[in-house]
């Protein structure tokens, strides 16, 4: 198990090409993928207008509400994911057409996209003040709200602290116990390569 921590201070936000918001990739497998090589892909991303989502053949995205009134993703085949609270999660294919509409201004996403066929990821929302046993390829350890201290069983009394955006990776965390302390919380990444041949 090896663990690297990423702090939100340091994430770079690129402008996106319509001008409707912004994003700051957190993390990406290989490092450094453009968007038609990635595995994976954690990022976090100011959505200023409404709009047609980018497209993206093949991924699987997982889509968090972080800040904000909200915002309703119409599909064209009728559906409407509403993300309208802090961590309603809109789970949808890539591929699929989708327009944005925001409730009340800005808000701010997490995101996570997984290559269908490549990879498998989970995403769940931890609290402050609970424990928790993993076993992934890579878990990623996303602070949306607050801060907490992450107490990781693989060590003895081993402890990081993460503030609000940042980010514990933790790679081949195999039957990994951790405990959450404090009153944040935590956006907890679980993804599973189908290539486990490769390093990590």
């Amino acid at each position: 198990m090896r663990a690297m921590l990423i702090r939100g201070a340091d994430l770079l936000a690129t402008p996106w090409k319509n001008g409707g918001g912004v994003t700051r990739e957190i993390a990406a497998y290989p490092h450094g993928a453009g968007f038609d090589a990635f595995v994976w892909r954690v990022s976090l991303a100011d959505v200023e207008q409404a709009g047609p989502f980018s497209r993206f053949a093949g991924i699987d995205r997982t889509l968090v509400l972080i800040a904000g009134a909200g915002m309703l993703l119409d599909e064209a085949q009728g559906r409407t994911h509403a993300l309208k609270q802090p961590f309603d999660i809109a789970r949808f294919a890539g591929e699929t057409v989708i327009d944005a509409r925001l409730v009340d201004g800005a808000t701010r996403d997490f995101n996570l996209m997984v290559r269908r066929g490549a990879a498998t990821g989970r995403l769940d929302v931890w609290r402050g003040g609970e424990v928790h046993t993993v076993s992934a390829d890579t878990v990623l350890l996303f602070c949306a709200a607050g801060s907490v201290e992450v107490l990781s069983g693989a060590g003895a009394g081993e402890s990081v602290a993460l503030a609000t955006n940042d980010t514990l990776v933790v790679d081949h965390a195999h039957a990994w116990h951790c405990e959450l302390r404090g009153t944040g919380v935590v956006l907890a990444v679980s993804i599973e390569r189908a290539d486990r041949a490769e390093p990590a």
